[in-house]
């Protein structure tokens, strides 16, 4: 590393958006990097083993090796030195990767068990990820194209939970040349991960060839309005879900191998709370996310209803019952 001397902007903002997220957790408990070595995750444990000590918390990084690519074992014994030498207790931990949901899923489903697992053991009070503001753009758009609705042009929440520990994103307002400039400045050699320049990867086609096209035609600052876009939706999304909260209790009630909701309440509300409200019921229940078309259909019993039949949705059904609108679980096939 470089020797300190006049403070880069870079990092001084790196810094101060990890200062903020800090400030707001306990003196003397730990906080857990998740380091893979690349510029993003570098920045973010470099700017972690500033500001954890002054604020009294203790840092340390957690590298997961997926043994998916050669050298991966060198790529994260690197990445923990370089940790070390910032004053985080860095760990490493080799996982084994699945093929469910396919390759990226499954890495992901491995890594974040990793990550989790250690903060676990280690009582730590949060996991700090590196994603910046480039890759919550990334997300909006990509959840645009697929046409996903309003929940997936949210992106990713600065502060989320995943097995009762805190995720927290504090560079989630910070570019990634900013990331990557940090770095330079403070002597730091991030890992160029291969799969980033791979075009297969759909998201590397978003950052390498869609944006770029985006920002020529319409000028800068799409990145940072897609950015804006995920953040004006979450506002959204949590005013909805406090609406949600206060109807729910009084229009939903348990029926046999299942739960039911008031008709004319459903009708009552405008089209998107009542979308919202099926959808809320049918995740509680049932574990089960339903699609648009879904949603549209058990809505047709509301707002439509000319008798028929029930309609079958992922691990239930809905039928309508009365005033009511039936959800129950779905039969297995062969019973």
């Amino acid at each position: 590393m470089k020797p300190e001397g006049p403070l880069h902007a870079s990092v001084a903002e790196t810094r101060l958006a990890v200062r903020r997220v800090l400030a707001g957790l306990p003196a003397g408990v730990p906080v857990v990097v998740a380091l893979s070595g690349g510029a993003d995750s570098l920045a973010l444990a470099a700017a972690t083993g500033f500001e954890a000590p002054r604020l009294g918390l203790r840092a340390a990084s957690v590298t997961v090796d997926h043994g998916l690519q050669p050298g991966s074992d060198e790529v994260a014994a690197t990445a923990a030195r370089q940790a070390a030498a910032l004053g985080l207790d860095a760990l490493i931990v080799r996982v084994e990767v699945g093929a469910e949901g396919g390759p990226e899923a499954a890495a992901r489903d491995a890594r974040y068990r990793a990550l989790t697992d250690a903060a676990q053991d280690a009582s730590a009070a949060a996991i700090l990820l590196g994603h910046t503001l480039d890759d919550q753009a990334e997300t909006v758009l990509l959840g645009l194209a697929r046409g996903s609705g309003a929940a997936s042009l949210q992106g990713m929440a600065a502060r989320s939970e995943l097995r009762g520990i805190p995720l927290l994103r504090p560079l989630l307002g910070i570019r990634r040349a900013t990331a990557r400039a940090a770095c330079t400045a403070q002597g730091l050699v991030p890992w160029e991960d291969p799969h980033n320049d791979d075009d297969r990867y759909t998201r590397v086609r978003v950052r390498r060839r869609v944006l770029p096209v985006l920002e020529e035609e319409l000028g800068p600052g799409v990145t940072e309005a897609l950015a804006r876009t995920a953040e004006q939706l979450r506002e959204d999304a949590e005013a909805f879900a406090e609406m949600i909260d206060e109807t729910i209790e009084d229009i939903v009630e348990h029926a046999e191998a299942g739960i039911s909701v008031s008709v004319h309440a459903l009708a009552a509300n405008p089209a998107a709370l009542r979308h919202r409200i099926i959808r809320h019921v049918v995740a509680s229940e049932f574990g089960t996310s339903l699609s648009r078309a879904h949603t549209l259909e058990v809505a047709r019993l509301v707002t439509d209803w000319s008798g028929q039949g029930p309609i079958d949705l992922p691990g239930c059904r809905a039928r309508r019952v009365g005033a009511r609108i039936e959800f129950t679980a779905a039969v297995p096939p062969g019973r």
